[in-house]
């Protein structure tokens, strides 16, 4: 499913379920709020989102631990989930979302091009994904909205277990 169709059912089926979401991203730096505010309808559903591209912008405005991103870098599974649980907390959302990974042109931290760690923060838990996608920094950027979102519409499904309850 490609990004425009995700995001499609995310906004309806968000709707449906009166849930929230909130973004905070890396790579893709704003691909998925867009994607997800492109969907006539998406005020029912986006709180907002936060492009957090340097280490310091994750630290200081979605809490993410000093220590872990010193220690593990910004391309982490933990670092995701922190940011996903930022942003719910940031902007009052029932779900957090949140993309951080390397995109290119060369590989950052030791992590090769088309390392990226999504995560989903909800009531039920903060859960994480780890993908390696091939091609250029458009296509991992691309690749990389359309699985968080894709991501997201699975914990939706998932019924009132995603939101307030």
């Amino acid at each position: 499913m490609n990004g425009a169709g995700a995001a499609s059912e995310v906004v309806a089926l968000a709707t449906h379920l009166g849930v929230t979401v909130a973004t905070a991203e890396s790579l893709t730096a704003g691909l998925v709020a867009s994607s997800i505010a492109g969907v006539p309808g998406a005020s029912a559903v986006l709180q907002g989102g936060l492009v957090a591209y340097q280490l310091e912008v994750k630290q200081k405005l979605l809490g993410v631990d000093a220590d872990l991103l010193a220690a593990a870098g910004a391309v982490d599974p933990r670092v995701a989930a922190a940011m996903a649980d930022g942003a719910r907390a940031a902007f009052s959302a029932d779900i957090g979302l949140a993309t951080t990974g390397v995109a290119g042109p060369a590989a950052h931290g030791g992590k090769p091009v088309g390392t990226v760690f999504t995560a989903i923060s909800s009531s039920a838990g903060t859960e994480t994904f780890e993908h390696h996608f091939p091609g250029d920094r458009d296509s991992i950027r691309a690749a990389s909205c359309d699985a968080v979102l894709t991501e997201l519409l699975g914990t939706l499904s998932k019924g009132t277990n995603s939101g307030r309850g």
